[in-house]
């Protein structure tokens, strides 16, 4: 039932060539490079952010996953 409201939107491959054209006509050639330029900084910072945070979990479980250990050892 959703895959029909969903093929409609999906973009082909002469829809891709139309979308190109209206960028370039919008931004113009030398504007391009620079916009790709932050569109990879934004993603590369994102992509550091969520290793960040992965980290941080994984080391609040270890703190957890020691913690009975402490607690068993001072007894």
């Amino acid at each position: 039932m959703n895959t029909l409201f969903i093929l409609p939107l999906a973009i082909q491959g002469w829809e891709w060539i139309v979308i190109a054209l209206v960028v370039l006509l919008l931004f113009g050639g030398k504007k391009i490079p620079e916009l790709m330029r932050g569109l990879g900084k934004g993603v590369k910072s994102f992509k550091q952010g969520m290793k960040e945070v992965e980290d941080d979990v994984l080391e609040i479980k270890n703190d957890l996953e020691s913690e009975p250990e402490k607690k068993s050892s001072d007894k």
